[in-house]
């Protein structure tokens, strides 16, 4: 894996984990804000909020695999 490869794999981990965050931020203010009038939109957004931790999750877990490579 080349040097640009591993940055590309940094860059995606890190926008992914910005996705999380903000939906994660979004299911905070629903919580806090909104509720009990929205209850309807916690499930759609509690899924959001997962879908982008995972995603997050998967390319961390891609990013420390290539980086573990690349000191081997």
């Amino acid at each position: 894996m080349t040097e640009d490869d591993l940055k590309a794999l940094e860059k995606a981990t890190k926008k992914a984990k910005r996705i999380a965050s903000e939906r994660a931020s979004e299911l905070h203010d629903l919580v806090e804000d909104r509720l009990p009038a929205a209850f309807e939109e916690i499930p759609a957004m509690a899924q959001a909020t997962y879908d982008a931790c995972q995603a997050w999750s998967e390319a961390n877990a891609r990013l420390k695999a290539a980086q573990a490579a690349a000191e081997a």
